[in-house]
């Protein structure tokens, strides 16, 4: 039999080897997730300290976006108030 693009269809695993292919597909999946909480941890301030599957590290996230904001939008007004005096 074949597939809709003409390549031929593989033939059937074994229910071992389709346990064995989803394990590596959620490891991979799992490594990723771990890599981008490290990265996570690392551009937090703080947190290295907060063990990575806590709910404390996204809640630093969440805050420190907050603080990033603010300081963005006061040296957004305050250089509209110095270039409006100039």
């Amino acid at each position: 039999m074949t597939h809709s693009r003409g390549f031929p269809r593989p033939p059937p695993l074994s229910p071992l080897r389709r346990l064995l292919q989803r394990r590596r597909r959620w490891r991979g999946r799992r490594g990723a997730v771990e890599r981008k909480v490290r990265r996570l941890q690392r551009l937090i301030p703080g947190g290295q300290r907060v063990h990575y599957s806590s709910d404390k590290l996204y809640v630093l996230t969440v805050e420190y976006i907050l603080k990033l904001r603010l300081q963005v939008n006061l040296l957004h007004t305050l250089s509209k108030i110095y270039s409006s005096h100039m």
